[in-house]
């Protein structure tokens, strides 16, 4: 239970962490918990008409699932999520399941949390200090974000980048194109990181990024 303290003497801080946090962690935490009852609660609701031979119905709430900690952009939270017994089968004899939208199942972190990494990653913080760094933001217990998934990710990103340097533009036609770089405050030696942006414009007006270069500086020769 989340305890407020109405004293200016009171210590502002609450396991570490400041109460203003801890505040905004419980809400979360409380509409987080909502959204998943109503999103359950409407499930039923559009299936509640349907029952077996006996009258009884085909889908029914089955209590709550294992309490997992989910990393959401105010921090680490624990969840119960509610779960679902569903009795239905489809055309070919396998069970229908609920599956949540908002909290799918094995989900760890939120996808914008997630979008947040790669751009402190830009921003210069190297992966040893991804987890003393997000322990600050998140919480020590922000889940899925550990050196080894950091390092795991960072992969993932440059496996992403190699496969989009290297498709196909045999399809494209553009009718303008503009060249510029962006510099970036990543540690270099002495100078900053300078990366090269060409994009391009449709024949419908939309703009598309052709491609993404290392380089030196802003010039015609990079």
């Amino acid at each position: 239970m989340l305890k407020v303290v109405g004293n200016e003497s009171a210590q502002d801080e609450v396991d570490g962490r400041s109460l203003l946090d801890e505040i905004a962690r419980e809400g979360a935490r409380r509409m987080l918990v909502t959204a998943l009852e109503t999103e359950v609660a409407a499930y039923l609701e559009a299936h509640r008409d349907e029952r077996d031979e006996d009258g009884h119905a085909l889908v029914v709430r089955n209590g709550k699932g294992r309490t997992r900690k989910v990393t959401v952009g105010s921090g680490t939270i624990p969840v119960s999520a509610p779960r679902v017994n569903d009795r239905r089968t489809d055309q070919d004899g396998e069970r229908r399941r609920f599956t949540s939208r908002i909290m799918p199942p094995y989900m760890r972190r939120s996808p914008k949390v997630a979008e947040v990494l790669p751009v402190l990653y830009l921003r210069g913080l190297s992966t040893g200090d991804f987890r003393e760094a997000l322990a600050a933001l998140l919480g020590d217990d922000a889940a899925g974000l550990s050196a080894t998934n950091i390092a795991r990710l960072t992969n993932e990103w440059e496996t992403e980048y190699r496969a989009f340097q290297k498709r196909s533009l045999a399809d494209r036609d553009y009718v303008y194109v503009w060249v510029d770089g962006v510099h970036f405050n990543v540690r270099l030696e002495d100078d900053r990181l300078c990366t090269l942006v060409m994009i391009g414009v449709r024949p419908d007006g939309t703009n598309e990024l052709i491609t993404v270069e290392d380089g030196y500086r802003e010039s015609a020769e990079s």
